[in-house]
């Protein structure tokens, strides 16, 4: 029996830059709430806790039609958005306000700390979206368009991991974890969230992956 090929679509489409903008605004409103410590009884979580998830959703969605190369652009681009708009912030911050705004004070105390923030969610949201893409795309190579939940949870607990270790060990700094205990409480709610999500919605996932495949018209044109 001869095995399937993985088949991809080009990015010359509308869908494409879609998904992508998608993905920016995501992690860069998530930056923005992460840098708020959440607490729902014994389980500490941050303010951008029901957003990020949906970064990864997305992000499957690239690496199943259109492929890795794709895929590592849009994580890319995203990652340049988000350094983009932690620089706008600074200098929002830096420049002189008018005598009659009093703002400045809570400007910074939600905005100053998220340079920190920042650092912490690309380097896990490179890693990890990087991680996932990968795993998903050389999953698909092997099994062609069979196993789509099989490769999505696989790649979702890989990269969720990945993302969520590094993020955590560098924002339990600026959070003010005050010990091991509590840093993984905050590192095991926000793996298993994250991942919890992106199962809980995989169906609906996949849905948008066939619905995309199908607009597609050069989709299995493009390895």
């Amino acid at each position: 029996m001869t095995a399937q090929k993985a088949k991809f679509a080009p990015t010359g489409t509308g869908l494409y830059p879609i998904f992508v903008a998608i993905m920016a605004v995501v992690l860069i409103l998530s930056n923005i709430g992460a840098s708020k410590p959440v607490i729902f009884g014994p389980i500490l979580t941050d303010g951008g806790f029901f957003l990020f998830p949906f970064a990864y959703i997305i992000g499957d969605v690239v690496s199943e039609v259109y492929g890795w190369k794709a895929s590592r652009r849009a994580v890319i681009i995203t990652f340049s958005l988000s350094i983009f708009a932690a620089l706008c912030y600074w200098i929002m911050i830096a420049l002189p306000g008018a005598d009659f705004y009093d703002g400045q004070e809570a400007l910074v105390r939600t905005l100053g700390p998220v340079w920190q923030i920042v650092v912490a969610s690309l380097l896990g949201f490179l890693a990890g979206q990087l991680s996932n893409a990968f795993t998903m795309v050389q999953m698909k190579k092997r099994s062609g368009e069979k196993l789509l939940f099989g490769r999505m949870a696989a790649s979702t607990v890989v990269g969720e991991f990945v993302d969520t270790l590094v993020f955590c060990s560098i924002a339990a700094q600026v959070l003010e974890i005050p010990d091991v205990s509590t840093f993984l409480n905050y590192l095991f709610v926000g793996f298993t969230y994250k991942t919890a999500v992106e199962l809980i919605f995989s169906p609906i996932t996949m849905a948008v992956m066939r619905l995309v495949k199908r607009a597609e018209p050069e989709y299995g044109i493009q390895k």
